[in-house]
This record gives C-alpha cells, sequence and structure tokens, in this order.
C-alpha cells in the first residue's frame, strides 16, 4: 500500500530553517558535476553555507571547499542540519548515526523524492526538526532567500 507522505511544514518553516543553518554535512555527496548532491553542495557553498561532503569513497578529497570525510562521525564541528543523498530505505540508518555523531544538530532534510517517517520520528524524539521531499537549492530561490 503506498502510503502518501503530507509536509506539514509552512514557507516560513522552511526560511526559517534555512536562515537559522550555517553549516550543513552533505551525506551522500558526489565529486561529478552532473550528480544532484554536487550541485546542489555547490549551491549551498556559493550562498554562503559551509558545506561538509560526507562519502567514504571521497573522504580526504575535497568537495565544495571542504575536505570530504567518510562518515559523520568523523565531522569534529557543530553541524545544524544533515542533508541526505540516499534511498528513502538508507535514511534511517543515516539519521541514527547523525543523532548520536552530532551533538546539538538542529535539522534533518530529505532531498526531493527522500521520505521516510520512522528516520523522521526517530530525529523528532530526539528534538531535531525534520524536512522531507524537498529541496534547499529548490526553496533558498522560491523563498527569495
Amino acid at each position: 500500500m503506498l502510503m502518501t507522505y503530507v509536509d506539514q511544514l509552512t514557507d516560513a518553516d522552511i526560511a526559517r530553517i534555512l536562515g537559522d543553518t550555517k553549516v550543513i554535512a552533505l551525506v551522500g555527496a558526489s565529486p561529478k558535476p552532473d550528480r544532484p548532491s554536487h550541485r546542489v553542495g555547490t549551491f549551498l557553498a556559493a550562498r554562503g553555507y559551509k558545506v561538509i561532503p560526507v562519502n567514504p569513497g571521497q573522504a580526504g578529497k575535497e568537495l565544495f571547499g571542504q575536505t570530504c570525510v567518510a562518515a559523520l562521525s568523523d565531522i569534529t564541528e557543530p553541524v545544524d542540519m544533515v542533508d541526505i543523498f540516499r534511498r528513502s530505505e538508507e535514511v534511517e540508518h543515516v539519521v541514527d548515526d547523525a543523532l548520536h555523531a552530532l551533538q546539538g544538530l538542529k535539522y534533518i532534510w530529505m532531498q526531493l523524492d527522500i521520505v521516510n517517517e520512522k528516520a523522521a520520528a526517530l530525529a523528532r524524539a530526539q528534538g531535531a526538526e525534520v524536512v522531507m521531499d524537498r529541496c534547499p537549492a529548490i526553496e533558498i530561490p522560491r523563498l527569495g532567500l
């Protein structure tokens, strides 16, 4: 049975989250310019966000002006948001890792077509706000931010 996701966030919520965020861990970062994660990471970095790429296959290489790390647990500084470019069924593991590795994490952002209610509930239970099935590179221009 197909479940339909109903977004409860308002434009004001999205604007507040994007305005409050300074440091983003981008899970699934790709060095390939044709990949959505690369385009979004590049866009966010150009907009002044510090974008920390997370991809075990690219660890130690530079992306978005930052050194790529293999895992969220390798990040040694505060992160406001984890932006997830993984399949919906992989998101719960990513969120669990994020909540354990990153103290004070405020936001979990799941990209377009990524919805995982169980992962969202886990994040909310730990005090993080959740955005699903949206892209910050679409929302920022749409909202005039």
